[in-house]
């Protein structure tokens, strides 16, 4: 391999350890700025999970109780509590509003039978649900985001420690050919 050659290997090796280096750490970085939202915006809402022995979780089926129990009596702050809020506990609700039916079926039923009070009151009450039942699911969304990102980031800086353990190598390699002995112009080695 020609000196042009290794020399141009042991540049691209320092751009790739810059980038990579670069990218891993901003990965670092979104995850921790996003898990922060997440938990910053859910706290703020002052969601508390019902107590593990309390008539809400009790009144739940079997596997939406089980869900629900790991966080009883805990503060919403992450996306997986958020996702098992959602799901396990507003979605349950949500069903019993109007037999199953979602807002947009019992809107539908209410504009076309606008006197309809009861109708009316669960359009409000499943437009609600849906709503703050979406925008849990949207903190969870974005925490599974935050972890992609972190996998991401652990991947990156692996790939730059790879690359930074090359270039180390090579350039401890053209050391040694610069400071290698030579006997009449050509290196010794040993």
């Amino acid at each position: 391999m020609t000196r042009d050659i290794r020399w141009r290997i042991i540049t691209l090796q320092v751009v790739l350890v810059f980038v990579f280096g670069f990218c891993a750490g901003f990965l670092f970085w979104g995850n921790g700025f996003v898990n922060g939202m997440v938990h910053d915006q859910l706290a703020a809402q002052k969601i508390t999970f019902p107590a593990q022995d309390s008539a809400a979780i009790k009144a739940l089926p079997a596997a939406d109780a089980t869900a629900m129990k790991q966080y009883a009596g805990q503060q919403m702050t992450t996306g997986a509590q958020a996702e098992t809020y959602a799901d396990h506990f507003i979605a349950v609700h949500l069903s019993e509003v109007a037999g199953g039916q979602t807002y947009s079926q019992v809107s539908a039923a209410a504009q076309a039978n606008p006197t309809n009070a009861k109708l009316a009151a669960q359009v409000q009450t499943l437009f609600r649900g849906e709503t703050l039942r979406g925008l849990l699911l949207y903190a969870y969304g974005w925490s599974q985001v935050a972890l992609y990102a972190f996998y991401a980031a652990i991947g990156l800086t692996l790939a730059t420690a790879v690359v930074l353990g090359t270039l180390v190598f090579e350039l401890a390699a053209a050391r040694r050919r610069v400071t290698a002995p030579s006997v009449r112009g050509v290196p010794v080695t040993a």
